[in-house]
């Protein structure tokens, strides 16, 4: 059940770019989409574990938890909405060499002769993918590659807050993930909808709210589906199990026209998810 549970987790990941789309193609940007899956998975938290408020109001550290997860949200569905999803979701894996150096800043943690090695792999990766066709400096080419960059930055950033942060209750750090959701997203929607940069949500109908209000709670059981699998399964483990999300959103993004994979980006991509399940073994004591 932990695996399934981990799995079932990680195809929803891997598949939401496609909901995030339909959308917005209705007129619900992914921005206020994510504040909607949000609002309503905070709701059911708060209503289950309202005393779980006081801890996290009072707890600043888990004020940078729901900045980190709300960012990650943020830049992942914007980034798999607007652009290449095979490109965006394999500059999100970028997040073992930010984890790397954020846990040796944050965590204290030495450098390894593995974690080297898997920074080498992951920036010799993003080289490849991120290789111009005309030649030139390997950068992220627009938006939605530098939303990947940073969902994956900021998940790294959460993942390090969250085991630095461990012993504090699970319900304050579900507070904390959920409410970033809502707050970061809320914010640059708002912000950008004011200059006239987002456009205001507009959905052709009420029979929208059903879909959306299923992918909500799709959202809500991923998330418990997460804590409950890492929870049973050794953390390389479920890191590697995790890495099921990257071949989802490739498949149902190539079959469905939502990116492409030429031979550069799968080169490139094999050495970012090398580095990916370096970091599993390595947490695992490197065996």
């Amino acid at each position: 059940m932990a695996y399934l549970a981990l799995i079932f987790n990680a195809l929803i990941w891997g598949l939401s770019w496609w909901p995030f789309r339909q959308f917005q193609a209705a007129g619900l940007h992914p921005l206020w989409a994510t504040v909607t899956l949000y609002l309503i998975s905070l709701g059911v938290i708060s209503l289950s574990a309202g005393r779980a408020w006081r801890e996290f109001l009072g707890t600043p550290s888990l004020w940078l938890i729901m900045l980190a997860a709300g960012a990650t949200n943020t830049a992942f569905n914007w980034g798999v909405a607007l652009g290449d999803v095979v490109r965006v979701v394999l500059l999100f894996y970028l997040m073992p060499l930010w984890a790397v150096l954020l846990a040796r800043l944050i965590l204290g943690e030495r450098l390894t002769g593995l974690a080297l090695l898997r920074m080498v792999l992951a920036l010799g990766g993003a080289a490849v993918v991120l290789a111009p066709e005309q030649g030139g400096f390997p950068l992220p080419s627009g938006l939605a590659d530098w939303l990947g960059v940073l969902g994956g930055f900021t998940f790294a950033l959460n993942n390090v807050m969250l085991k630095r942060e461990s012993h504090r209750g699970a319900h304050a750090r579900a507070l904390a993930m959920f409410s970033g959701g809502v707050l970061v997203a809320g914010s640059a929607a708002l912000l950008m909808g004011v200059q006239g940069l987002v456009p205001w949500p507009s959905l052709p109908g009420w029979i929208w709210l059903l879909p959306l209000t299923g992918m909500a709670v799709l959202f809500f059981f991923s998330n418990l589906a997460l804590q409950y699998g890492a929870g049973r399964l050794p953390a390389n483990v479920t890191a590697i199990v995790m890495l099921v999300e990257v071949p989802a959103a490739a498949i149902s993004a190539l079959w469905l026209g939502g990116g492409s994979l030429d031979l550069k980006t799968a080169i490139g991509g094999a050495c970012i998810v090398a580095a990916a399940v370096l970091a599993a073994l390595e947490r695992n004591g490197g065996h």
